[in-house]
């Protein structure tokens, strides 16, 4: 069975909302951008909610490979050739960038696409589908990203702290742009 991996950026304070905007200097350096590359060479479809679907469609399909960084080749052509699911009740199909809407029952859907034969399916980003997903127990892995500042103000991580499952840590990375990775296995509900 494939596994659902969640990756988000969150701040120290729980703040997941709008990270381009974050004010953060450091670099990515090889190690990084090889960890980033990886993760999303070891899935074969990206699941999405509207919102970053709206983000990213326009973002990364203007871009080709010429666009990769040093040391992420093939990661734009990679991440444009990908199927990708988009939970939404607003969008209205068909939609672009190799994308297919699931408008309803969300985990049964994403239930289905779990049995599918493949790699993983890589979620980028945590809103109301991977809060959703949680609910459910189809999160197989929950990555994040722990930047090292502090906003004060945003949307935060996780809507509804009652109904989150209890998490085991599985794996941590540091890099040296103080960045650190923590890598969480989702328990039975409380």
């Amino acid at each position: 069975m494939r596994k659902i991996i969640i990756s988000t950026y969150v701040t120290l304070d729980g703040v997941v909302e709008a990270p381009h905007t974050w004010d953060f200097h450091a670099g990515r350096d090889q190690v990084e951008a090889n960890y980033v590359r990886d993760v999303l060479f070891e899935s074969d479809a990206l699941l999405m909610g509207r919102e970053t679907y709206e983000a990213f469609a326009p973002a990364w399909s203007s871009r080709t490979a010429a666009d990769d960084e040093p040391g992420s080749e093939g990661f734009i052509d990679r991440i444009n050739s990908l199927p990708k699911y988009v939970a939404s009740t607003t969008l209205k199909a068909p939609l672009q960038w190799n994308s297919s809407l699931i408008t309803s029952d969300l985990a049964r859907e994403v239930t289905k696409l779990k049995a599918q034969p493949g790699k993983n399916i890589l979620m980028y980003g945590c809103g109301p589908v991977a809060n959703e997903l949680m609910q459910h127990e189809l999160v197989d892995e929950l990555q994040l990203w722990m930047y090292p500042i502090v906003l004060g103000h945003g949307a935060r991580f996780y809507t509804d702290a009652n109904k989150f499952p209890p998490l085991e840590l599985i794996d941590t990375k540091v890099f040296a742009s103080g960045i650190v990775v923590l890598n969480y296995k989702p328990g039975p509900p409380k």
